[in-house]
């Protein structure tokens, strides 16, 4: 708002607005222009408060593409306004607001159903642990490391909300084991088996009506990197081999663990060398603990 104030009003002041011919349709477009522009600020300053921990550009993108949405009603009814104020008088202002006022009380009930929606995730998650399953906390570990591989890669907000609900129930079909994992650590046992409790998980998630995105994650996370060919499976989601590090990266001890001479990668363990180099980075920036290794099977 205060940029588009001091964009608009030294001109209107001045009267160099009244100088140029910006009568009737050329006046619109003025004022399409000027409400562009202010777009264009919020979203550059909104993408600096937001891009803490992750990079700029994606931040950028991420309210540009936000922009035709609310954005573009807001400056519809900005410049609605602006032309009806002088037949309408300050009246104007009430009857063309308020459908805005409306739709931001909307999106605050929408935002409080989406935290509903994770709080049930995370609790749902939890089954595991409270089975004996797996370990206290595991699986928060496992998304909040997840999360920061995944802010360092560069994922939108979307993909990071989908990566966090992957996460968290990724270890989920292990309820259906006979056998529990020994400390729950599915990253010591051989890739068939992980590929196999994968899988168990993603049947169980695609019945708690959570987006099939999320399924479709949990399921390729134990999948080989390399497709039958010899060549990079360019199929396998970045989510999946972020989660596979990450829940390495809790089940194992950290970045050392899973070093190209760790015994845990000496059987080809399947993580790509892009997500463990961030995994390097976000602990050695503090982003997530190096945990102390606790699986010492296999």
């Amino acid at each position: 708002m205060g940029f588009a104030a001091t964009l608009f009003q030294p001109l209107y002041n001045s009267g160099v607005l009244d100088r140029l011919p910006l009568a009737g349709p050329a006046y619109g477009v003025f004022l399409v222009a000027v409400a562009a522009l202010a777009g264009l600020c919020d979203a550059v300053l909104a993408a600096c408060q937001r891009h803490t921990g992750r990079r700029f550009g994606c931040a950028l993108e991420e309210e540009l593409r936000a922009l035709p949405g609310i954005g573009s009603a807001i400056a519809a009814t900005g410049m609605l306004v602006s032309l009806a104020a002088g037949e309408v008088g300050l009246w104007a202002l009430p009857v063309f607001c308020l459908p805005l006022l409306l739709a931001q009380a909307s999106f605050g009930r929408a935002a409080a159903v989406r935290a509903t929606y994770g709080q049930t995730i995370a609790t749902l998650a939890r089954a595991t642990e409270v089975a004996g399953y797996t370990a206290p906390g595991h699986a928060r570990r496992v998304a909040d490391t997840a999360c920061a591989l995944g802010r360092e890669l560069g994922l939108g907000t979307r993909d990071l909300a989908l990566l966090e609900y992957a996460a968290l129930m990724h270890d989920i079909g292990q309820l259906s084991l006979v056998e529990p994992v020994p400390a729950g650590a599915t990253a010591t046992l051989p890739d068939g088996e992980q590929q196999r409790i994968a899988r168990l998980s993603s049947e169980v998630i695609r019945h708690t009506g959570v987006p099939e995105p999320v399924a479709e994650q949990v399921a390729r996370l134990a999948d080989p990197l390399l497709g039958p060919d010899g060549r990079a499976d360019r199929t396998l989601p970045l989510a999946a081999r972020i989660i596979r590090v990450a829940n390495a990266h809790d089940d194992l001890g950290g970045p050392a663990a899973l070093a190209p001479d760790s015994r845990w990668t000496l059987g080809g363990g399947g993580y790509d060398p892009r997500v463990l180099a961030a995994l390097e980075r976000v602990v050695a920036a503090g982003k997530v603990p190096c945990t102390v290794a606790r699986a010492e099977t296999g």
